[in-house]
């Protein structure tokens, strides 16, 4: 169904143009965009609201591992479990608030996606490196000028189209789907480090929560499918508490805290420390290259004919979650990123709907002055949250790479991609040769997301050197031209980061061409053919010494086919098939054809 345009006076428009906003009207493109066939409910579908309030639920529980971060945070820096009890529950609100504006889908904050937010792993090593030195009040003041930076930043993303491309985004997602890893197979196994081998009867609950995850997943039909969460959660809790991994005293501990309280911060100063404001501008930077990235991944989830993307959305969500996480460090909370575990739990549900967004978004709120119900949530058995953990991190690693396969990658883009997977991951698999690093950089090899972050888009840019988006090809028409033809485009292709089907649709759009002036009555001896790519256009332009080539709107008949030009005919019809827009002109005995496809 068609939405109407949102109407802006044309004085609105331009005072947003002025500030940096975009107020042009909106109109959804529904023509554009094809619901893939494993979603149930997409982004602009409505689920039942039964329904809905469970998929909150879920996606609740898994955004309770967020709140792990903030208390390794604040019990590193300060040793206090009750000033991390406060921490969580300030960050909730910001999650809820952020969570509920990402879903906004008018105007300039929010994407229209349903992609929460979290305290994430991006301010983790930060928060704790200025926490150690200066106190929680560093920490609040230094996340309240990252979100500004973020802010910032959000109004100028659309115009650096180019540092982001859809290899830089996806190895972001990717990675965040691996540091999970780190973080969910020792709860998984009931490794606590130490030299202390794994937990058999922890394995066991993180194997039978796994197992009644996938079960609904794969092989469930109807409504299961639609919480594999939920029945993993019941079947691992109820493990946990029959193996003892849980015991009855820890879960009643869990919920001895009173039923209802208001969250408040207990150090209100702000302050700042200028040696640590680098390692927050890069947190933040990291933030919203994964705030991009999983937005990237949600477009192309809920869209089967995805091809590039779509910066307006990226925007609004990058300024969504910049203003909570300023709201967040004015509170006393961590800063807040989109959670790619969560993008992870819609694509393994297949509901996508943003209007879970908004039940989400307030329950995380009501947990916050409700103590005794947040910590059914925070008292989740190791085992289990690592299960969870593994579970959404297959989507996030994949789609991930989906994303970076969607366009062709030649030598530099190999390089982009691998050099800084290779280092990203070598924080996990080595971490103490970056001991020895000076302290005011150490906190950026603290996670592998932040180094890969930081080198993949200085690689990129700088793989961009020499790249010249224009190419010409002089060639011959004989029967080696097709094999020179797919030569060149799939080199150029490769070199501009193209998508595999149109540079195949101008392969075959030339060739066609090529095809054509071998059956002209005078046929010419060179053809010159110039490629230009801009990231959202392919424009080949052809010229030779000839008459202009005959083509058809209609097919030719079969007779037509037959007749002595019927090749002729159906090659110069088949040329306004692959390609979006022909020109024709001619001067000076030169014939000009321009082909134009869309990218």
């Amino acid at each position: 169904m068609n939405t109407p345009a949102l109407s802006r006076s044309p004085l609105l428009q331009r005072i947003g143009s002025y500030l940096g906003y975009d107020l042009s009207p909106i109109e959804t493109e529904p023509s554009e965009r094809k619901k893939p066939a494993s979603l149930v409910y997409d982004v602009d579908e409505v689920p039942p609201f039964f329904t809905a309030l469970m998929l909150s639920v879920q996606h609740v529980f898994v955004l309770s591992v967020g709140w792990i971060f903030v208390a390794v945070f604040v019990t590193t820096a300060t040793g206090s479990s009750h000033e991390a009890a406060n921490v969580i529950r300030l960050s909730m609100i910001a999650s809820g608030l952020a969570t509920m504006l990402q879903a906004l889908r008018r105007g300039p904050i929010g994407s229209g996606y349903l992609c929460p937010f979290a305290s994430g792993p991006a301010y983790l090593a930060a928060s704790i490196a200025v926490g150690r030195s200066a106190g929680l009040p560093a920490v609040f003041g230094l996340t309240t000028l990252s979100g500004l930076f973020e802010a910032t930043l959000s109004r100028v993303v659309r115009r650096l189209r180019s540092l982001f491309p859809p290899e830089v985004t996806g190895l972001v997602v990717a990675m965040v789907g691996m540091e999970l890893i780190a973080i969910g197979c020792p709860r998984f196994f009931g490794y606590t480090g130490s030299g202390n081998p794994m937990n058999g009867r922890a394995t066991l609950v993180g194997i039978t929560t796994l197992l009644a995850m996938l079960g609904p997943s794969v092989w469930g039909k109807g409504k299961i499918r639609l919480y594999p969460i939920l029945l993993g959660l019941v079947a691992g809790f109820t493990s946990a508490l029959l193996l003892g991994v849980l015991t009855w005293p820890q879960l009643q501990n869990s919920l001895s805290a009173p039923l209802f309280s208001v969250p408040h911060r207990q150090q209100i100063a702000l302050s700042l420390v200028p040696g640590f404001i680098l390692v927050f501008m890069v947190a933040s930077l990291s933030s919203m290259l994964k705030t991009i990235g999983d937005i990237t991944l949600c477009q192309k989830v809920n869209n089967t004919q995805w091809r590039r993307t779509d910066m307006r959305p990226v925007s609004g969500g990058i300024l969504a979650g910049s203003i909570c996480s300023t709201f967040s460090g004015l509170m006393g909370g961590m800063g807040q990123s989109t959670f790619s575990a969560n993008v992870g739990l819609s694509m393994a549900t297949g509901v996508t709907s943003r209007t879970v967004a908004y039940p989400t978004g307030l329950i995380l709120i009501f947990l916050a002055f409700f103590p005794k119900l947040a910590a059914v949530f925070a008292g989740m058995p190791p085992p289990v949250m690592g299960a969870v953990l593994i579970y959404v991190a297959c989507f996030m690693i994949v789609g991930g790479f989906q994303v970076v396969t969607s366009r062709m990658l030649d030598a530099r883009k190999t390089f982009v991609v691998g050099i800084p997977l290779i280092f990203g991951l070598s924080v996990e698999i080595v971490p103490q040769i970056y001991q020895g690093l000076p302290p005011l950089v150490r906190p950026l090899f603290a996670s592998s997301l932040a180094p890969a972050t930081i080198m993949v888009v200085i690689l990129n840019m700088l793989c961009r050197i020499g790249i010249a988006r224009r190419q010409k090809l002089e060639i011959t028409p004989g029967p080696d031209s097709t094999e020179a033809v797919f030569n060149f485009m799939e080199k150029q292709g490769a070199a501009w980061g193209m998508r595999q089907e149109v540079a195949t649709k101008a392969c075959y759009a030339i060739d066609e061409v090529i095809t054509a002036i071998r059956h002209l009555p005078l046929q010419p001896r060179k053809v010159l053919i110039a490629a230009e790519f801009d990231e959202f256009n392919l424009k080949i332009d052809m010229d030779y010494e000839g008459p202009l080539l005959p083509l058809p709107e209609t097919a030719p008949s079969a007779d037509e086919v037959t007749g002595p030009l019927g090749e002729l005919a159906l090659a110069g019809f088949l040329i306004r098939q692959h390609a979006d827009e022909v020109k024709l002109s001619s001067r000076d005995g030169h014939a000009h054809i321009h082909l134009h496809f869309e990218h």
